[in-house]
């Protein structure tokens, strides 16, 4: 693969230019320090970062990176959770301030870097507030998103979190009726923040939509269905639902509430298609993003799906809003073949929060033996 400094020949250059913002879905200290994000930043059109628990757990289980601070930290006796919010909060923190030129350049629109509040808290509204608080409040960079999923209580700690003026990346969502709810929350909470006198102008949100989660779950109940029929709509429902939401967006955002929100100065949230690396071997590696491509919309990519992207995605322009009546059409037919649409988007949203809450173990565990191996290793001297 050639690596050179991208141009508008680039197939990332030209989804940038088609209105997508890439961000990257991946961060580590080794990024940071080795100058690889600015890399990205500069030869593949790169504008922002999200992580999740997953993504720590996995830099910190490799390499010496955090070893100096995890040395520091053992030393000073903290507690496994204050570990885990000073080495997350310190990595956002710095990479904040790699993109703070994008951030400027972009109006505060990109260059934004996300922080998960801790998946444990996904049914608590009232810890999830005070955590989204304390994570920005420790962050304190203008251009961070805190990540809230959306949960029935999510939608309540959205509404606060926003009203108290910090900048939100909703996560977790799967069905257009929670998608619903949750621009209802982000209008809500931009309301209370005006009456509260806060700049809405300083206030951005992302509603992360999921996209191969959906054909992994709906493709096997085709599967398991096995008719011609059923087999012909395999891999194409991840699609036709953020196509839907593209469109709820439009509406939602064209509602006279919205645009008197806009007009004193509010950003539109924008719908950002997560869970975009193809899970089907057999799906070109490219899928989920040259088949989402609009206007005002985020891609979050792992580093696999931004090289096959730069590489060989075929970026023709808009692929959505032509497309709703085909998108209403494949989920009128897998409703037709009794796939429980509802049913597809509650397991999702199930397993979701358990996988974060999986991850956020497997966080504490590589934290907690880090800990006891730097303790032993001074005890040791």
């Amino acid at each position: 693969m050639t690596d050179t400094t991208s141009t508008t020949a680039s197939p990332t250059a030209a989804l940038s230019a088609a209105g997508v913002s890439i961000w990257l879905d991946d961060l580590s200290r080794e990024r940071i320090t080795t100058g690889g994000l600015q890399k990205l930043i500069a030869e593949r059109n790169v504008v922002g970062v999200t992580t999740n628990p997953t993504i720590f757990a996995a830099a910190l289980a490799k390499g010496e990176a955090y070893d100096a601070q995890v040395k520091e930290l053992a030393a000073a006796g903290v507690s496994v959770e204050d570990a885990i919010f000073e080495i997350t909060t310190d990595d956002v923190a710095d990479a904040s301030d790699i993109f703070h030129e994008v951030f400027e350049a972009s109006n505060g629109v990109d260059g934004r870097v996300s922080i998960e509040v801790e998946p444990g808290l996904a049914h608590d509204a009232k810890a999830t507030i005070e955590t989204a608080k304390k994570l920005a409040a420790k962050v304190d960079k203008p251009n961070v998103l805190i990540k809230i999923p959306a949960t029935v209580e999510g939608l309540e700690a959205i509404t606060e979190t926003i009203a108290a003026g910090i900048s939100v990346n909703v996560t977790l969502i799967f069905s257009l009726e929670r998608y619903r709810q949750v621009i209802d929350a982000y209008l809500t909470g931009l309301e209370k923040a005006k009456a509260a006198g806060i700049d809405l102008a300083g206030i951005q949100s992302v509603a992360s939509f999921f996209v191969s989660r959906v054909d992994t779950e709906v493709d096997k109940r085709l599967t398991a269905i096995g008719t011609d029929e059923a087999l012909a709509l395999k891999s194409k429902a991840g699609i036709a639902n953020a196509r839907l939401a593209y469109e709820l967006y439009e509406q939602e955002f064209a509602t006279d509430r919205a645009k008197a929100l806009v007009a004193a100065g509010a950003n539109e949230q924008r719908p950002l298609w997560a869970s975009t690396g193809v899970k089907d071997p057999s799906l070109p590696d490219t899928l989920y993003v040259t088949e989402l491509v609009a206007p005002n919309t985020v891609n979050t990519m792992p580093e696999k799906t931004l090289e096959a992207t730069f590489d060989h995605g075929e970026i023709t322009g808009d692929t959505v809003t032509a497309n709703y009546a085909d998108a209403k059409g494949v989920l009128d037919a897998l409703a037709g073949l009794g796939v429980d649409y509802d049913d597809v988007t509650a397991t999702l949203e199930r397993e979701g929060v358990d996988k974060f809450n999986v991850s956020w173990g497997e966080l504490v565990e590589t934290v907690t033996n880090a800990l006891e191996a730097a303790t032993g290793s001074e005890a040791a001297k």
